[in-house]
């Protein structure tokens, strides 16, 4: 095999991402692994990972990635950083057609450069082998509480951007305190889910059935999970099928409406469609019998399924109140208002474990693919172009997208 050159690149984007695809100790380990394989770190004065640190593991700091072959960052590379004739791994944040970076999706295409997306990284069931999920799910969860401290008073976490690592997140929850019968509501079972999963199985929360959930009193703190067909089901009043669920959503209808009077906090963790219903509306929220007092919502589609998901927040100012009577913004500790926390870049927040987690995963699935044989052709399938400077065969719904057609 020729010898490689890869690159991690600084990251460009504005306001600033600290994480890393991959951290020193990954670094050199690629270096054993593949000896073919050379590792350049492109200097950056902002990574949660210092400069010195690659360095003390031998990895060699350059100013720019010109000689590499393959190079990868973690957020949207800026235009003005691509580097022609080169194959780049990163979130491009293109594939439904997003506005914002359609110009990018146009330079990667002019400077004839292949772009492998993390996002449609799947393997041969068609399942992402990579991604911050876990993170979201594990930093949301914990906004959950601490928002939940702040509402009712009772407790007072120190913010996960401030504290040194998940140790120490998890050193916080001790600070957790709840009544008798709270009740949380978690809806998606995927690596978000799992995610937030992590963080309620380290506090005295009994996990039950939906149904024990819908029909039982507690003396104790309790969770539930739900699956897609625990709230959503057929306007006919038909079988549900999941399968005809996620080809044809507009023949569905949420049945969430019955969690509202039984639920203090709800943290959405799933995956949403455009085309699938609206989970939770206004008028459920308005409702004298509702009883969510606290929203942390991880998939934070705003406008979107969840109607108290007005807008997104940021780490700095995370949350934000919701009146359900007018369905207008309020102060979070206003009586009758419902507390969202709604941050889009929860990952951000614990960014060395994050960073760790993702490179952990780029050397399990990604780059023995990407160095060796691939037989599902994961790589080819993730590419959203290629170095002839055109769109691939999977991604070529994007060619007017990329004319400003659409």
């Amino acid at each position: 095999m020729n010898n490689i050159t890869i690159g991690v690149i600084k990251e460009g984007k504005v306001p600033p991402d600290f994480r890393v695809p991959l951290t020193p100790k990954q670094c050199k380990a690629i270096e054993t692994i593949y000896p073919n394989v050379k590792v350049l770190v492109q200097k950056s004065p902002i990574r949660t990972f210092k400069d010195e640190e690659y360095a003390n593991e031998g990895i060699e700091l350059v100013d720019s990635l010109a000689n590499c072959d393959i190079i990868f960052g973690v957020k949207e590379v800026q235009v003005a950083d691509l580097i022609p004739n080169k194959t780049f791994f990163f979130f491009s944040h293109t594939i439904k057609k997003q506005p914002y970076n359609r110009a990018l999706l146009q330079a990667l295409l002019e400077k004839k450069i292949q772009l492998v997306d993390y996002e449609v990284i799947k393997d041969k069931y068609n399942k992402r082998v990579i991604g911050f999920g876990r993170y979201a799910g594990i930093v949301g969860c914990y906004n959950a509480f601490l928002t939940y401290g702040l509402k009712s008073g009772k407790f007072d976490l120190k913010p996960a951007h401030l504290c040194a690592d998940r140790k120490e997140v998890e050193d916080e929850l001790k600070k957790v305190v709840l009544p008798q019968n709270f009740r949380i509501l978690l809806t998606g079972f995927g690596r978000v889910g799992h995610g937030a999963q992590e963080i309620i199985d380290l506090l005295p929360i009994k996990e039950v059935s939906p149904e024990e959930f819908l029909n039982k009193e507690f003396d104790e703190p309790i969770y539930a999970q739900l699956e897609v067909e625990d709230y959503f089901g057929k306007k006919d009043g038909g079988e549900f099928s999941k399968s005809e669920f996620y080809s044809n959503p507009e023949i569905y209808k949420s049945t969430f409406n019955r969690y509202v009077s039984k639920t203090d906090m709800y943290i959405p963790c799933h995956f949403w469609s455009a085309k699938s219903p609206i989970i939770l509306t206004q008028e459920d929220l308005k409702s004298p019998e509702n009883r969510i007092s606290v929203i942390a919502d991880i998939s934070c589609d705003v406008n979107g399924p969840i109607a108290a998901t007005i807008r997104s927040t940021k780490i700095g100012d995370p949350i934000y109140g919701y009146d359900p009577l007018t369905g207008k913004e309020v102060d979070f500790k206003a009586e009758n208002s419902i507390a969202v926390m709604a941050i889009d870049n929860l990952p951000c927040e614990l960014p060395k474990d994050a960073s760790e987690d993702f490179g952990n995963e780029l050397l399990k699935h990604v780059l023995p693919r990407l160095f060796g044989e691939d037989p599902d052709n994961m790589i080819a399938k993730a590419s959203e172009t290629n170095l002839q400077g055109e769109l691939t065969e999977g991604f070529r719904y994007l060619e007017n997208y990329v004319k400003g057609l659409e």
